[in-house]
């Protein structure tokens, strides 16, 4: 581990140094998801709406990827604010090969499930084809975002945010142009639409795994080789397990919990769904902000507790919050005034735009809510509380979300903004939940490096 490359990171870090880089990384990674959906919508508009079944799909596999990824960041970052550098490597190496395997594994098991998935969602009969032929390609292709994950969270513990940001970039490029060559261009002729856009975001996502691995050993960051698991650090994955277990958990909890409010979706018809897929675009961007900002604290907040720094890690969160609420609250807000225009980049159908602008304007709470959670939930996690907020997120998901979110959208009949309505309620009260908890300094004494292992040295 060559120790002068590393960036130091301590509480007079700036925000902005590690939020910034992974903002624009965000709002690429947006935009990606945007020009997926904005070709989609001149192609076939049933694609649309399929691509967001299936994407909602994907996003859970990400979630049980993310079980050692997330770890892994926890880990690093705190180890290394320890200054315990001799056991890098090996945290690096297994973090790798673990995700690899869990990839592999999950990719064939979520193909294999494709037909059962579908009508777990009652998707409807013009989406399903669409729905399924994405599953398949981009799903059976889903451990090249595993490995991905666990090396851009190695990356930014270290300092290095900006390269996600530049990989990503290239990522958008790509996916663009493999958009194009299958819908529009010299590829169009084949006529496979949905599967040409799935193959250009698996191609791009394997040329981003060769970027990051190049940037790791450019840089010297680490090395990675089986030696290092020689003997096998039975332990170490033990305790990085217990870590990602219940992050992945709650993550698996709430995308199922989502997952259950779109078959209810799906029951309000194809424009319902469509007004879904196409508000979730723009409600991506109204997020990032603050998604980068807690993303940012959850390094700095691991560096900070591994460090011993205890306070300056308490302190420090609630500085994010004071920059990220109204910056989130004013991006939903503006999201909500200019709907009706920016939804017709999408649409030209008066009922749908009509359910979008519904829902526009009941995501200001949302967001509200949800910047809260972000924030406060990542730098639990961070200094090592990662159960509570598991516990939090079963029983408000499923006791507030899922009930109101039925009770307004189906019951009262007011539609997809009730199933919204009732997220909000979720976000909102679990947001202060756990920020409670942060200020109440529960937190305190679950480091996962030991006090015995700082002081060994």
């Amino acid at each position: 581990m060559n120790k002068k490359r590393s960036q130091v990171i301590d509480e007079n870090t700036p925000l902005l140094i590690l939020a910034g880089p992974m903002f624009l990384e965000l709002l690429l990674n947006t935009m990606l998801n945007n020009v997926d959906t904005l070709m989609l919508s001149h192609y076939d508009e049933y694609a649309v709406g399929a691509v967001g079944n299936a994407n909602t799909i994907m996003f859970m596999m990400n979630i049980l990827f993310n079980v050692i990824a997330t770890a892994t960041s926890v880990v690093v970052a705190q180890y290394l604010g320890a200054k315990r550098y001799e056991k890098m490597n090996m945290i690096y190496t297994l973090a790798i090969m673990v995700n690899l395997v869990v990839g592999v594994v999950l990719s064939a098991t979520f193909c294999a499930a494709n037909p059962l998935i579908m009508n777990f969602l009652h998707v409807s009969p013009e989406m399903r084809p669409y729905s399924m032929t994405y599953i398949y390609i981009v799903g059976g292709g889903g451990f090249l975002t595993a490995v991905f994950n666990v090396m851009v969270q190695i990356l930014r513990c270290n300092g290095y945010t900006k390269i996600g940001m530049w990989v990503t970039f290239a990522i958008n490029i790509i996916n663009i142009g493999g958009n194009y060559l299958f819908l529009y261009g010299p590829l169009a002729h084949l006529q496979i639409g949905v599967a040409g856009v799935a193959i250009s975001t698996v191609a791009a996502r394997f040329l981003a795994i060769i970027a990051v691995f190049v940037f790791f050993f450019v840089t010297k960051t680490g090395k990675i080789s089986l030696r290092y698991l020689n003997p096998f650090p039975g332990r170490l994955l033990g305790k990085m397990v217990r870590i990602g277990l219940p992050t992945a958990g709650e993550n698996l909890t709430y995308n199922l919990y989502q997952t259950t409010l779109l078959s209810f979706v799906n029951g309000m018809g194809n424009d319902a769904v469509n007004a879904r897929s196409y508000c979730n675009s723009l409600i991506s961007f109204a997020m990032i902000f603050s998604n980068a900002s807690a993303m940012a604290t959850q390094i700095i907040t691991g560096h900070l507790v591994g460090a011993g720094k205890s306070e300056e890690a308490y302190k420090r969160v609630f500085r994010t919050l004071r920059t990220s609420m109204p910056i989130t609250i004013a991006l939903a807000s503006l999201n909500a005034v200019f709907c009706r225009y920016t939804l017709q980049l999408f649409t030209e159908n008066t009922h749908i735009i009509e359910l979008g602008q519904m829902i526009m304007i009941v995501d200001i709470f949302v967001e509200a809510g949800r910047c809260l959670n972000m924030t406060f939930v990542s730098s639990l996690k961070a200094a090592g509380a990662y159960i509570f907020p598991f516990i939090m997120g079963i029983l408000c998901n499923w006791g507030l979300g899922l009930t109101m979110g039925y009770l307004a959208g189906v019951a009262l009949g007011i539609g997809v903004a009730g199933i919204y309505a009732g997220t909000a309620t979720d976000e909102c009260i679990r947001g202060l939940i756990v920020m409670s908890y942060w200020h109440r300094k529960k937190w305190l004494g679950k480091s996962v490096v030991e006090r015995k292992e700082k002081q060994a040295e």
